[in-house]
C-alpha cells in the first residue's frame, strides 16, 4: 500500500489513468480527541475535536475505480 499525500495550497490530486481531478473517494484512519458534552437527557454532543494524527490509506478515484493511482499536481495558477 502506498501512501498517498495530502494536497496543500499549491497542489491538487489528479488520477493518472483518467485525469480525474474532482471525485475520489478516501479512506483514512484518525486519532482525535473529543469534548463530549451530554445534555440531562444523556444526549451526546461533540463540543470539541482535535486532531492528534491522521493518515490516509486509500484514494480511489471515483470517475475509473482506479486504486492508489493518485498523484499531486499543481493548481492552475500556482508556481513550482
Amino acid at each position: 500500500m502506498t501512501t498517498v499525500p495530502l494536497p496543500t495550497a499549491e497542489t491538487r490530486w489528479r488520477c493518472t489513468l483518467c485525469g480525474n481531478l474532482t471525485r475520489f473517494d478516501v479512506t483514512r484512519s484518525s486519532k482525535v480527541v473529543e469534548y463530549v458534552h451530554l445534555d440531562l437527557a444523556g444526549d451526546p454532543k461533540v463540543e470539541e475535536r482535535e486532531v492528534v494524527s491522521e493518515t490516509i490509506e486509500s484514494v480511489r478515484c471515483r470517475w475509473c475505480n482506479a486504486v492508489d493511482q493518485i498523484e499531486l499536481v499543481d493548481r492552475p495558477g500556482t508556481a513550482s
